[in-house]
Formats: structure tokens, C-alpha cells, sequence
């Protein structure tokens, strides 16, 4: 062998994790290490969903329920999500298949490439990582204020 395994996970590099709104507009943004696991991004992401204002009573703070792919399908993550009474729709590895959640997933891919047309996301420039994560959130609100009908 003349270098490392080029399936090994272990790469440098930065993960942009999105939670978005039914129509796919970014409530929450984080940053983590490439070489993490996407569950392990997935709980503070949930709790720092901010508070939405509803017509009638008091602020709704989090969703009625939560889609999401293989990659976030344990046991753990079900169980927070129940005991805050949201109903988790998590596609369950090695009995469902991807295709159903593509009706939903594309929003999310589409929320990304909104995200990566801004030049200091696609290739991080930044070595700190507060000022990449904040970078990520003006893009965020940048994406919002020109999706929203004013």
C-alpha cells in the first residue's frame, strides 16, 4: 500500500448540518467535523429550533414532526424526540427504502444548493470555525429574507 485507505472516514474538513421549515427555509445551522457522524449534530439542532409566533396561543416551539434519512434512525434519537412530543418520521435502516422520503428530502437538497451559492460556503476559507458558522448563518438569513413574501 503506498498511502491510506481512501474509504477512511477520518478526513479533515467541515460538515454543514441544515434544519429547515416544511417549505425548506433554514430555522437552524450548525458546523461540525466531516468526520462525525450526522446524529450526533442532530439534538442540538432540535433544541435550538427558535420559538414561531402562531395566530392563536403561545409560541410554538418545536415541530408537530421531524423527517429525516437513514443516517439519523436510533433508538436514542427517537425516544428525545418523543418525549418532547414530536413525532419522529426516520426512515429505518435495512426495512424502508429511500424512495419515499425523496418527496420530502429534495427540499433539503434544494436548501443546500441555495446555501452553496454563496462563494465562502462552497470552499471554506475560513480556519476558524466560529467565523465559518457565522458566515453560515447571514447566508441563512440572507436565504430567508429572499424567500419570505414581504
Amino acid at each position: 500500500m503506498t498511502g491510506p485507505n481512501p474509504v477512511d472516514r477520518g478526513k479533515p474538513g467541515s460538515k454543514i448540518h441544515v434544519l429547515t421549515d416544511g417549505g425548506g427555509l433554514p430555522l437552524v445551522v450548525g458546523v461540525s467535523a466531516a468526520n462525525l457522524h450526522d446524529s450526533q449534530g442532530f439534538v442540538p439542532l432540535v433544541t435550538g429550533i427558535p420559538a414561531v409566533r402562531s395566530r392563536r396561543g403561545p409560541r410554538r416551539r418545536l415541530p408537530v414532526k421531524v423527517r429525516a434519512d437513514k443516517g439519523y434512525d436510533y433508538p436514542e434519537l427517537r425516544r428525545f424526540l418523543r418525549d418532547r412530543g414530536v413525532v419522529p418520521r426516520i426512515a429505518r435502516r435495512g426495512i424502508e427504502d429511500g424512495e419515499r422520503l425523496g418527496r420530502y428530502r429534495w427540499k433539503i437538497e434544494r436548501t443546500l444548493a441555495w446555501l452553496d451559492g454563496y462563494r465562502r460556503l462552497t470552499v471554506r476559507y475560513e480556519r476558524n470555525g466560529h467565523n465559518f458558522l457565522g458566515f453560515l448563518s447571514l447566508a441563512a438569513a440572507l436565504t430567508c429574507w429572499k424567500k419570505l413574501p414581504i
